[in-house]
């Protein structure tokens, strides 16, 4: 079982969006525990107040290590009392592109800790000391990191063995080989005019294979080329691309 903590100012946020469809499925059926623990618990002033200003001038404000430091250490992740295969995790916009095959790799592990970030982010100390990873999730700025977390979490989760009702269903996804899936298609045959693809409703299944492959080649081509650069790619997948 995948254990996933979360650091926030915000655990309801975080446990009530866990809580329907997919991530409660999984949760309900053992394959992940959820839980959050708040940094303002451990704030020894009656206001607790975890932020203040950076040193150096700069406009905002700052996230207080000790606050988070007290709670990681109550879940039991500092790096003296750290589990096997355990990522603590920093959702920061400078840290490395979050992508499908990191997702796989957090899915490998025993236990996600992530810490959620507010106001201009965490002490440097802070993340030097306890996180294993800083993730972005995209090239722009959010007012909380408790979206990119909930972002990576069902990412990770849904690769779980079991909780997807067929794993068949994750080889067709985007990404999943390095390419932009094939369109979908589902009934009716025809909707306003526009009729399902014939090699579809054929029954043959190398023909509808390779139907499946163009098309997610010409998609990636269009949409996402800087992803072709890491594909696996045969001849007939450069003729494609060439044509």
């Amino acid at each position: 079982m995948l254990r996933v903590d979360f650091v926030t100012l915000f655990p309801e946020i975080v446990l009530g969006s866990l809580s329907h469809s997919m991530m409660r499925r999984a949760s309900e059926g053992g394959f992940v525990t959820f839980d959050a623990i708040n940094p303002r618990d451990f704030c020894y002033d009656s206001h607790q107040k975890v932020d203040d200003v950076p040193y150096g001038g700069q406009p905002g404000m700052l996230i207080k290590a000790e606050p988070v430091a007290l709670a990681l250490e109550a879940i039991e992740s500092n790096p003296e009392s750290r589990e096997e295969r355990t990522a603590v995790i920093s959702t920061d916009p400078t840290g490395r592109r979050f992508d499908q095959a990191m997702a796989r790799e957090f899915a490998q592990a025993s236990r996600l800790v992530f810490l959620c970030g507010h106001y201009e982010g965490f002490d440097e100390r802070l993340t030097r000391r306890f996180c294993t990873h800083s993730v972005s999730i995209g090239d722009f700025v959010l007012t909380n990191g408790e979206l990119p977390a909930l972002v990576m979490v069902d990412a990770v989760v849904r690769l779980l063995p079991g909780v997807l009702g067929s794993q068949a269903s994750l080889a067709a996804d985007s990404h999943s080989d390095g390419l932009l899936s094939a369109p979908n298609y589902t009934r009716p045959e025809v909707w306003r005019g526009e009729p399902v693809p014939d090699v579809l409703r054929s029954g043959n299944h190398e023909e509808i294979r390779r139907w499946r492959r163009q098309q997610a080649l010409l998609a990636t081509k269009l949409l996402r080329p800087d992803l072709l650069a890491k594909a696996k790619l045969d001849k007939r997948d450069l003729d494609v691309l060439s044509s």
